[in-house]
Protein backbone atom coordinates (compact mmCIF):
# COMPACT_ATOMS: atom_id res chain seq x y z
CA UNK A 1 0.00 0.00 0.00
CA UNK A 2 1.50 3.24 -0.84
CA UNK A 3 2.19 5.95 1.88
CA UNK A 4 0.38 9.09 1.38
CA UNK A 5 0.81 12.08 2.62
CA UNK A 6 -1.91 13.72 5.08
CA UNK A 7 -3.73 16.18 4.35
CA UNK A 8 -3.53 19.88 4.95
CA UNK A 9 -5.88 21.25 7.58
CA UNK A 10 -7.65 24.20 5.32
CA UNK A 11 -8.09 21.44 2.63
CA UNK A 12 -9.69 18.83 5.08
CA UNK A 13 -11.82 21.56 6.28
CA UNK A 14 -12.58 23.01 2.69
CA UNK A 15 -13.46 19.60 1.56
CA UNK A 16 -15.88 19.45 4.59
CA UNK A 17 -17.40 22.78 3.96
CA UNK A 18 -19.98 23.74 1.58
CA UNK A 19 -18.14 22.25 -2.38
CA UNK A 20 -21.49 25.08 -3.11
CA UNK A 21 -21.41 27.21 -6.54
CA UNK A 22 -19.77 30.23 -5.64
CA UNK A 23 -22.52 33.24 -6.90
CA UNK A 24 -21.78 37.09 -6.20
CA UNK A 25 -19.85 36.47 -3.29
CA UNK A 26 -22.27 33.56 -1.61
CA UNK A 27 -22.32 30.05 -2.05
CA UNK A 28 -25.24 28.48 -3.92
CA UNK A 29 -26.45 24.79 -3.70
CA UNK A 30 -28.88 22.67 -6.11
CA UNK A 31 -30.62 19.99 -6.63
CA UNK A 32 -27.83 18.45 -8.53
CA UNK A 33 -24.25 17.36 -7.75
CA UNK A 34 -21.24 15.97 -9.15
CA UNK A 35 -19.28 13.02 -7.77
CA UNK A 36 -15.67 13.63 -8.12
CA UNK A 37 -13.82 10.79 -8.30
CA UNK A 38 -9.77 10.43 -7.09
CA UNK A 39 -8.13 9.09 -10.16
CA UNK A 40 -5.35 7.80 -8.13
CA UNK A 41 -7.63 4.81 -6.67
CA UNK A 42 -11.04 5.53 -8.68
CA UNK A 43 -12.92 5.83 -5.61
CA UNK A 44 -15.13 8.71 -4.73
CA UNK A 45 -13.70 12.11 -3.37
CA UNK A 46 -17.08 14.32 -2.45
CA UNK A 47 -19.65 15.95 -3.89
CA UNK A 48 -19.92 19.52 -5.29
CA UNK A 49 -23.02 21.21 -6.67
CA UNK A 50 -23.59 20.97 -9.75
CA UNK A 51 -25.07 24.18 -12.31
CA UNK A 52 -27.90 23.67 -14.67
CA UNK A 53 -29.57 26.76 -16.45
CA UNK A 54 -31.16 28.31 -13.77
CA UNK A 55 -27.73 28.75 -11.88
CA UNK A 56 -26.14 29.88 -15.18
CA UNK A 57 -28.19 32.64 -15.04
CA UNK A 58 -27.78 33.79 -11.70
CA UNK A 59 -24.43 33.89 -11.59
CA UNK A 60 -24.38 35.60 -15.35
CA UNK A 61 -26.71 38.38 -13.25
CA UNK A 62 -24.43 38.69 -10.30
CA UNK A 63 -21.47 39.32 -12.80
CA UNK A 64 -23.32 42.06 -14.55
CA UNK A 65 -24.27 43.70 -11.43
CA UNK A 66 -20.88 43.77 -10.26
CA UNK A 67 -19.21 44.62 -13.61
CA UNK A 68 -21.81 47.90 -13.88
CA UNK A 69 -21.39 48.43 -10.28
CA UNK A 70 -18.46 48.53 -8.00
CA UNK A 71 -16.12 46.46 -10.11
CA UNK A 72 -16.34 49.47 -12.72
CA UNK A 73 -16.34 52.27 -10.55
CA UNK A 74 -12.81 51.31 -9.38
CA UNK A 75 -9.85 52.47 -10.71
CA UNK A 76 -7.32 50.86 -12.59
CA UNK A 77 -4.84 51.22 -9.83
CA UNK A 78 -7.42 49.11 -7.33
CA UNK A 79 -8.36 46.98 -9.77
CA UNK A 80 -4.55 46.23 -10.38
CA UNK A 81 -3.87 45.57 -6.54
CA UNK A 82 -6.81 43.47 -6.12
CA UNK A 83 -5.10 41.44 -8.89
CA UNK A 84 -1.49 41.21 -7.67
CA UNK A 85 -2.97 40.36 -3.73
CA UNK A 86 -4.72 37.62 -5.64
CA UNK A 87 -1.11 36.33 -6.55
CA UNK A 88 0.39 36.84 -3.46
CA UNK A 89 -2.24 34.05 -1.62
CA UNK A 90 -2.07 31.66 -4.38
CA UNK A 91 1.64 31.77 -3.77
CA UNK A 92 0.68 31.70 -0.22
CA UNK A 93 -1.30 28.71 -0.29
CA UNK A 94 0.69 26.86 -3.06
CA UNK A 95 0.58 23.66 -0.50
CA UNK A 96 -3.35 23.65 -0.71
CA UNK A 97 -3.61 24.27 -4.45
CA UNK A 98 -1.39 21.68 -4.47
CA UNK A 99 -3.16 19.11 -2.83
CA UNK A 100 -6.90 20.05 -4.35
CA UNK A 101 -5.07 19.11 -7.48
CA UNK A 102 -3.18 15.89 -6.90
CA UNK A 103 -6.77 14.81 -5.60
CA UNK A 104 -9.40 15.30 -7.92
CA UNK A 105 -6.77 15.48 -11.25
CA UNK A 106 -3.93 13.10 -9.64
CA UNK A 107 -0.73 14.77 -10.84
CA UNK A 108 1.94 14.96 -8.64
CA UNK A 109 1.45 17.34 -5.46
CA UNK A 110 5.08 18.88 -5.70
CA UNK A 111 4.07 19.54 -9.65
CA UNK A 112 0.71 20.92 -8.75
CA UNK A 113 2.49 22.83 -6.07
CA UNK A 114 5.64 24.16 -8.06
CA UNK A 115 4.44 24.20 -11.33
CA UNK A 116 1.10 24.54 -11.68
CA UNK A 117 0.43 26.50 -8.37
CA UNK A 118 3.64 29.15 -8.74
CA UNK A 119 3.15 30.01 -12.63
CA UNK A 120 -0.64 30.66 -11.95
CA UNK A 121 0.45 33.18 -9.05
CA UNK A 122 3.24 34.54 -11.98
CA UNK A 123 0.70 34.45 -14.53
CA UNK A 124 -1.60 36.56 -12.27
CA UNK A 125 1.13 39.36 -11.42
CA UNK A 126 2.12 39.92 -14.87
CA UNK A 127 -1.39 40.88 -15.30
CA UNK A 128 -1.45 42.87 -12.78
CA UNK A 129 0.28 44.94 -14.30
CA UNK A 130 -1.92 45.58 -17.27
CA UNK A 131 -4.85 48.17 -15.74
CA UNK A 132 -3.14 50.86 -16.27
CA UNK A 133 -1.49 50.17 -19.81
CA UNK A 134 -4.67 49.49 -22.00
CA UNK A 135 -5.07 52.66 -23.72
CA UNK A 136 -6.75 54.07 -27.07
CA UNK A 137 -4.72 55.98 -29.69
CA UNK A 138 -5.57 59.56 -31.51
CA UNK A 139 -5.54 59.25 -34.90
CA UNK A 140 -5.30 61.38 -37.84
CA UNK A 141 -8.23 60.91 -40.03
CA UNK A 142 -8.57 62.53 -43.10
CA UNK A 143 -12.40 64.58 -42.87
CA UNK A 144 -11.66 67.81 -41.85
CA UNK A 145 -12.02 69.51 -38.42
CA UNK A 146 -13.06 66.46 -36.91
CA UNK A 147 -10.74 64.59 -33.94
CA UNK A 148 -10.69 61.24 -33.19
CA UNK A 149 -9.90 58.97 -30.84
CA UNK A 150 -10.24 54.70 -29.80
CA UNK A 151 -11.06 53.77 -26.27
CA UNK A 152 -10.86 50.37 -25.28
CA UNK A 153 -13.31 49.02 -23.00
CA UNK A 154 -14.00 45.43 -21.38
CA UNK A 155 -16.51 43.16 -23.35
CA UNK A 156 -18.30 43.05 -19.99
CA UNK A 157 -19.04 39.24 -18.74
CA UNK A 158 -17.34 36.86 -19.81
CA UNK A 159 -17.57 33.05 -19.44
CA UNK A 160 -14.43 31.14 -19.45
CA UNK A 161 -14.79 27.82 -19.54
CA UNK A 162 -11.44 25.45 -18.21
CA UNK A 163 -10.57 21.84 -18.93
CA UNK A 164 -9.05 19.62 -16.30
CA UNK A 165 -5.44 18.68 -17.25
CA UNK A 166 -3.87 21.82 -15.44
CA UNK A 167 -7.54 22.25 -13.36
CA UNK A 168 -5.76 26.04 -11.86
CA UNK A 169 -3.33 26.70 -14.16
CA UNK A 170 -5.59 26.87 -17.48
CA UNK A 171 -8.47 28.51 -15.54
CA UNK A 172 -5.87 31.43 -14.41
CA UNK A 173 -4.73 31.80 -18.09
CA UNK A 174 -7.92 33.25 -18.84
CA UNK A 175 -9.26 34.76 -15.19
CA UNK A 176 -6.20 36.92 -15.04
CA UNK A 177 -6.25 38.92 -18.80
CA UNK A 178 -10.14 39.14 -18.51
CA UNK A 179 -9.85 40.81 -15.25
CA UNK A 180 -6.97 42.93 -15.75
CA UNK A 181 -9.24 44.12 -18.86
CA UNK A 182 -11.93 45.11 -16.73
CA UNK A 183 -14.44 42.04 -16.91
CA UNK A 184 -16.56 40.22 -14.89
CA UNK A 185 -16.41 36.56 -15.10
CA UNK A 186 -18.51 33.48 -14.64
CA UNK A 187 -16.11 30.33 -14.87
CA UNK A 188 -17.06 26.99 -15.52
CA UNK A 189 -14.06 24.72 -14.07
CA UNK A 190 -14.21 20.90 -15.73
CA UNK A 191 -16.70 18.63 -13.71
CA UNK A 192 -13.58 16.04 -13.05
CA UNK A 193 -11.51 18.91 -11.17
CA UNK A 194 -13.46 21.58 -10.05
CA UNK A 195 -11.95 22.33 -6.24
CA UNK A 196 -8.88 24.83 -7.45
CA UNK A 197 -11.39 27.18 -9.05
CA UNK A 198 -14.19 26.63 -6.08
CA UNK A 199 -11.04 27.70 -3.78
CA UNK A 200 -9.90 30.11 -5.85
CA UNK A 201 -12.86 32.04 -5.98
CA UNK A 202 -12.83 31.97 -1.71
CA UNK A 203 -9.34 33.96 -2.38
CA UNK A 204 -10.77 36.44 -4.68
CA UNK A 205 -13.15 37.62 -1.80
CA UNK A 206 -9.96 37.84 0.71
CA UNK A 207 -7.79 39.62 -2.22
CA UNK A 208 -10.40 42.62 -2.12
CA UNK A 209 -12.95 41.44 -4.99
CA UNK A 210 -16.34 43.18 -5.13
CA UNK A 211 -18.53 40.15 -4.61
CA UNK A 212 -19.82 38.92 -8.42
CA UNK A 213 -16.56 39.71 -9.93
CA UNK A 214 -15.70 35.92 -9.76
CA UNK A 215 -18.06 33.64 -10.49
CA UNK A 216 -17.47 29.83 -10.23
CA UNK A 217 -20.16 27.56 -11.23
CA UNK A 218 -19.11 23.57 -11.43
CA UNK A 219 -21.71 21.62 -13.90
CA UNK A 220 -21.35 19.19 -16.55
CA UNK A 221 -20.04 20.74 -20.22
CA UNK A 222 -23.62 19.44 -21.88
CA UNK A 223 -25.62 21.55 -19.46
CA UNK A 224 -23.67 24.38 -17.77
CA UNK A 225 -21.54 25.13 -20.19
CA UNK A 226 -23.85 24.84 -23.19
CA UNK A 227 -26.14 26.88 -21.23
CA UNK A 228 -23.57 29.33 -20.23
CA UNK A 229 -22.10 29.40 -24.25
CA UNK A 230 -25.46 30.56 -25.57
CA UNK A 231 -26.51 32.98 -22.94
CA UNK A 232 -27.35 36.43 -24.15
CA UNK A 233 -25.88 38.34 -21.21
CA UNK A 234 -22.00 36.68 -21.71
CA UNK A 235 -20.28 39.27 -23.90
CA UNK A 236 -17.06 36.63 -24.67
CA UNK A 237 -16.31 32.86 -23.68
CA UNK A 238 -13.12 31.68 -23.21
CA UNK A 239 -12.51 27.83 -23.75
CA UNK A 240 -9.93 25.15 -23.82
CA UNK A 241 -10.83 21.59 -24.82
CA UNK A 242 -11.26 19.37 -27.19
CA UNK A 243 -12.05 20.28 -30.86
CA UNK A 244 -15.45 18.74 -31.24
CA UNK A 245 -17.10 20.59 -28.14
CA UNK A 246 -15.46 24.02 -29.56
CA UNK A 247 -17.61 23.53 -32.76
CA UNK A 248 -19.97 23.53 -30.64
CA UNK A 249 -19.35 26.41 -28.48
CA UNK A 250 -19.39 28.15 -31.65
CA UNK A 251 -22.85 27.34 -32.50
CA UNK A 252 -24.05 27.99 -29.34
CA UNK A 253 -22.52 31.80 -28.90
CA UNK A 254 -24.35 32.47 -32.22
CA UNK A 255 -27.55 33.87 -30.73
CA UNK A 256 -26.08 37.55 -29.54
CA UNK A 257 -22.70 36.67 -31.73
CA UNK A 258 -20.55 36.75 -28.60
CA UNK A 259 -16.73 36.93 -28.79
CA UNK A 260 -15.34 33.23 -28.70
CA UNK A 261 -11.61 32.57 -28.59
CA UNK A 262 -10.60 28.46 -28.82
CA UNK A 263 -7.76 26.39 -27.46
CA UNK A 264 -8.76 23.09 -28.84
CA UNK A 265 -6.83 19.88 -29.63
CA UNK A 266 -3.34 19.24 -30.83
CA UNK A 267 -1.33 16.49 -32.31
CA UNK A 268 2.19 18.14 -32.53
CA UNK A 269 5.28 17.40 -34.42
CA UNK A 270 8.51 17.04 -32.74
CA UNK A 271 11.68 16.99 -35.31
CA UNK A 272 14.39 15.59 -34.23
CA UNK A 273 17.10 15.94 -37.03
CA UNK A 274 20.61 14.03 -36.82
CA UNK A 275 23.00 16.59 -36.07
CA UNK A 276 21.30 17.53 -32.62
CA UNK A 277 22.56 17.25 -28.81
CA UNK A 278 21.26 13.73 -28.31
CA UNK A 279 22.07 14.29 -24.62
CA UNK A 280 19.81 17.28 -24.48
CA UNK A 281 17.31 16.35 -27.62
CA UNK A 282 16.54 12.49 -26.45
CA UNK A 283 15.28 13.73 -22.53
CA UNK A 284 13.81 16.60 -24.10
CA UNK A 285 11.74 14.85 -26.62
CA UNK A 286 10.36 11.99 -24.48
CA UNK A 287 9.25 14.53 -21.36
CA UNK A 288 7.72 16.63 -24.57
CA UNK A 289 5.19 14.19 -24.73
CA UNK A 290 5.06 12.22 -21.35
CA UNK A 291 5.13 15.58 -19.42
CA UNK A 292 1.83 15.93 -17.87
CA UNK A 293 1.40 12.43 -18.69
CA UNK A 294 0.84 13.07 -22.02
CA UNK A 295 -2.73 15.44 -20.81
CA UNK A 296 -1.65 18.57 -22.70
CA UNK A 297 -2.56 19.66 -26.23
CA UNK A 298 0.75 20.51 -27.15
CA UNK A 299 2.32 17.03 -26.32
CA UNK A 300 4.44 16.21 -28.66
CA UNK A 301 3.06 13.38 -29.56
CA UNK A 302 4.72 12.62 -33.40
CA UNK A 303 8.34 12.03 -32.75
CA UNK A 304 10.06 12.41 -36.37
CA UNK A 305 13.59 11.07 -36.05
CA UNK A 306 16.28 11.61 -38.73
CA UNK A 307 17.12 7.80 -39.54
CA UNK A 308 21.14 8.03 -39.18
CA UNK A 309 20.12 8.22 -35.60
CA UNK A 310 16.38 6.15 -35.06
CA UNK A 311 18.34 3.50 -33.30
CA UNK A 312 19.93 5.44 -31.21
CA UNK A 313 17.48 7.68 -30.21
CA UNK A 314 14.83 4.95 -29.57
CA UNK A 315 16.62 3.45 -27.59
CA UNK A 316 17.66 6.09 -25.33
CA UNK A 317 13.61 6.79 -24.92
CA UNK A 318 12.94 3.34 -24.31
CA UNK A 319 16.05 3.49 -20.95
CA UNK A 320 13.96 7.10 -20.16
CA UNK A 321 10.29 4.61 -20.13
CA UNK A 322 12.11 1.99 -17.86
CA UNK A 323 13.06 4.62 -15.09
CA UNK A 324 9.25 6.88 -14.86
CA UNK A 325 7.86 5.94 -11.35
CA UNK A 326 4.44 6.23 -11.45
CA UNK A 327 1.93 5.99 -9.05
CA UNK A 328 -0.57 8.38 -6.65
CA UNK A 329 -0.73 12.37 -6.74
CA UNK A 330 -0.71 12.51 -2.86
CA UNK A 331 1.85 9.50 -2.31
CA UNK A 332 4.45 10.54 0.38
CA UNK A 333 7.38 9.74 -1.92
CA UNK A 334 7.15 11.76 -4.57
CA UNK A 335 6.48 10.14 -8.36
CA UNK A 336 6.92 11.01 -12.10
CA UNK A 337 3.85 10.50 -13.63
CA UNK A 338 0.37 9.96 -11.61
CA UNK A 339 -3.29 8.74 -13.44
CA UNK A 340 -5.08 9.61 -16.44
CA UNK A 341 -7.92 11.81 -15.02
CA UNK A 342 -10.79 8.55 -15.22
CA UNK A 343 -11.46 4.98 -16.50
CA UNK A 344 -12.99 6.47 -19.45
CA UNK A 345 -9.61 8.20 -20.07
CA UNK A 346 -7.90 5.10 -19.42
CA UNK A 347 -9.95 2.73 -21.76
CA UNK A 348 -9.61 5.04 -24.49
CA UNK A 349 -5.60 5.69 -23.91
CA UNK A 350 -5.39 1.66 -23.89
CA UNK A 351 -7.86 1.28 -26.85
CA UNK A 352 -5.53 3.58 -28.39
CA UNK A 353 -2.72 1.63 -27.80
CA UNK A 354 -4.52 -1.82 -29.04
CA UNK A 355 -5.14 -0.10 -32.35
CA UNK A 356 -1.74 0.89 -32.90
CA UNK A 357 -1.12 -2.75 -32.50
CA UNK A 358 -3.74 -3.99 -34.49
CA UNK A 359 -2.70 -1.98 -37.58
CA UNK A 360 1.54 -3.27 -37.50
CA UNK A 361 2.82 -0.69 -34.93
CA UNK A 362 4.88 -2.21 -32.37
CA UNK A 363 5.24 -1.64 -28.54
CA UNK A 364 8.83 -1.11 -27.12
CA UNK A 365 7.77 0.03 -24.18
CA UNK A 366 4.71 0.07 -21.66
CA UNK A 367 1.87 -1.31 -23.42
CA UNK A 368 -1.24 -0.98 -21.24
CA UNK A 369 -2.84 -0.21 -17.43
CA UNK A 370 -0.80 -0.23 -14.48
CA UNK A 371 -2.20 -2.45 -11.42
CA UNK A 372 -5.95 -2.94 -10.67
CA UNK A 373 -6.54 0.06 -8.77
CA UNK A 374 -6.83 3.74 -10.22
CA UNK A 375 -6.57 4.57 -14.05
CA UNK A 376 -2.75 4.40 -14.31
CA UNK A 377 -1.75 3.72 -17.94
CA UNK A 378 2.47 2.68 -18.44
CA UNK A 379 4.64 4.80 -20.53
CA UNK A 380 4.30 3.25 -23.84
CA UNK A 381 6.30 4.01 -26.87
CA UNK A 382 4.73 2.81 -30.16
CA UNK A 383 7.96 2.52 -33.68
CA UNK A 384 6.63 1.33 -36.84
CA UNK A 385 4.59 3.65 -36.85
CA UNK A 386 3.08 5.16 -40.50
CA UNK A 387 1.14 8.57 -40.48
CA UNK A 388 -1.81 6.70 -41.90
CA UNK A 389 -2.45 5.19 -38.27
CA UNK A 390 -5.22 6.39 -36.09
CA UNK A 391 -2.05 6.72 -33.30
CA UNK A 392 -0.14 9.26 -35.68
CA UNK A 393 -3.36 11.07 -37.03
CA UNK A 394 -5.72 11.58 -33.42
CA UNK A 395 -5.46 13.24 -30.43
CA UNK A 396 -4.62 10.10 -27.51
CA UNK A 397 -3.92 12.57 -25.05
CA UNK A 398 -2.45 9.79 -22.64
CA UNK A 399 1.13 8.77 -21.91
CA UNK A 400 1.99 7.39 -25.68
CA UNK A 401 4.87 8.58 -27.65
CA UNK A 402 4.60 7.72 -31.72
CA UNK A 403 8.36 7.38 -33.15
CA UNK A 404 8.32 7.95 -36.89
CA UNK A 405 11.27 7.79 -38.92
CA UNK A 406 12.61 10.82 -41.75
CA UNK A 407 14.75 11.51 -44.42
CA UNK A 408 15.42 14.94 -45.12
CA UNK A 409 13.86 18.30 -44.45
CA UNK A 410 11.71 18.40 -47.27
CA UNK A 411 9.76 15.03 -46.43
CA UNK A 412 9.63 15.99 -42.90
CA UNK A 413 7.86 19.00 -43.14
CA UNK A 414 5.21 18.07 -46.02
CA UNK A 415 4.44 15.23 -42.82
CA UNK A 416 4.45 17.53 -39.84
CA UNK A 417 2.36 19.71 -41.47
CA UNK A 418 -0.11 16.49 -42.64
CA UNK A 419 -2.20 17.22 -39.68
CA UNK A 420 -5.94 18.76 -38.96
CA UNK A 421 -4.48 20.59 -35.88
CA UNK A 422 -1.91 23.29 -35.30
CA UNK A 423 -1.26 23.95 -32.03
CA UNK A 424 2.66 23.51 -31.30
CA UNK A 425 5.63 21.74 -32.90
CA UNK A 426 8.98 21.54 -32.46
CA UNK A 427 12.71 20.65 -34.08
CA UNK A 428 15.88 19.63 -32.05
CA UNK A 429 18.90 20.82 -34.31
CA UNK A 430 22.37 22.86 -34.23
CA UNK A 431 21.40 24.30 -37.97
CA UNK A 432 20.42 27.80 -37.64
CA UNK A 433 19.38 28.18 -41.36
CA UNK A 434 17.37 25.07 -40.52
CA UNK A 435 15.85 26.19 -37.23
CA UNK A 436 14.85 29.38 -38.94
CA UNK A 437 13.39 27.87 -42.05
CA UNK A 438 11.22 25.44 -39.99
CA UNK A 439 10.09 27.81 -37.65
CA UNK A 440 8.60 29.65 -41.11
CA UNK A 441 7.04 26.16 -42.90
CA UNK A 442 5.60 24.76 -39.68
CA UNK A 443 1.78 25.08 -39.39
CA UNK A 444 1.54 25.87 -35.59
CA UNK A 445 0.99 28.30 -33.26
CA UNK A 446 4.15 27.79 -30.81
CA UNK A 447 7.18 26.60 -32.28
CA UNK A 448 10.13 25.16 -30.43
CA UNK A 449 13.34 24.81 -31.44
CA UNK A 450 15.98 22.43 -28.91
CA UNK A 451 13.64 22.69 -25.48
CA UNK A 452 9.88 21.86 -25.24
CA UNK A 453 6.64 23.33 -23.36
CA UNK A 454 8.15 26.67 -22.54
CA UNK A 455 5.17 29.24 -21.69
CA UNK A 456 5.24 32.58 -19.92
CA UNK A 457 2.60 35.15 -19.40
CA UNK A 458 4.05 37.78 -21.86
CA UNK A 459 4.35 35.61 -25.06
CA UNK A 460 1.19 34.70 -27.20
CA UNK A 461 -0.12 31.52 -27.10
CA UNK A 462 -2.66 29.65 -29.28
CA UNK A 463 -3.16 27.13 -32.41
CA UNK A 464 -3.66 27.23 -36.30
CA UNK A 465 -6.41 25.30 -38.24
CA UNK A 466 -8.48 22.99 -36.08
CA UNK A 467 -6.62 23.87 -32.46
CA UNK A 468 -8.38 26.77 -32.19
CA UNK A 469 -8.21 30.81 -32.65
CA UNK A 470 -7.15 33.35 -30.12
CA UNK A 471 -4.02 33.67 -28.32
CA UNK A 472 -3.79 33.66 -24.72
CA UNK A 473 -1.13 35.22 -22.57
CA UNK A 474 0.54 38.84 -23.24
CA UNK A 475 -1.05 41.76 -24.57
CA UNK A 476 -2.99 39.35 -27.29
CA UNK A 477 -4.94 37.81 -24.32
CA UNK A 478 -6.06 41.49 -23.18
CA UNK A 479 -6.91 42.14 -26.68
CA UNK A 480 -9.39 38.84 -26.34
CA UNK A 481 -10.98 40.42 -23.36
CA UNK A 482 -11.63 43.83 -24.59
CA UNK A 483 -13.20 45.96 -27.48
CA UNK A 484 -12.71 49.06 -29.20
CA UNK A 485 -14.92 52.02 -29.66
CA UNK A 486 -14.39 54.92 -32.14
CA UNK A 487 -15.30 58.75 -31.01
CA UNK A 488 -15.51 61.41 -33.06
CA UNK A 489 -15.39 64.96 -31.90
CA UNK A 490 -16.29 68.53 -33.87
Amino acid sequence: MTDLMPLLPEVEAFLKGPLSLRIGGGTVDTDGTIEVIDPSFGSPLCNVAGAGAREVDLAVTAARAAYEGPWSAMTPDERSQCIWRLAELVDERAGIFGQLDALDNGKPFAVARDVDAAYSARHLRYFAGWPSKIEGATIPVSVPDRFNYTRIEPVGVCGLIAPWNYPLLMAVWKIAPALAAGNAIVMKPAEQTPLSALYLADLALEAGFPEGVLNVIPGIGTEAGAALAAHPGVGKIGFTGSTATGRRIVEASMGNLKKVSLELGGKAANILFADADLEKAVPGAFWALFGNNGQSCTAGARLYVQRPVFEQVLEGLVALASQVSVGPGMAETAHDLGPVISERQMRTVTGYIDSGVSEGAECVAGGGRLGDTGYFVAPTILTGVTDDMRVAREEIFGPVLCVLPFDDEAEVIGRANDTEYGLAAGLWTQDVTRARTLAERLKAGTIWINCWGETDAASPFGGMKQSGYGREMGADAIALYSQTKSVWVV
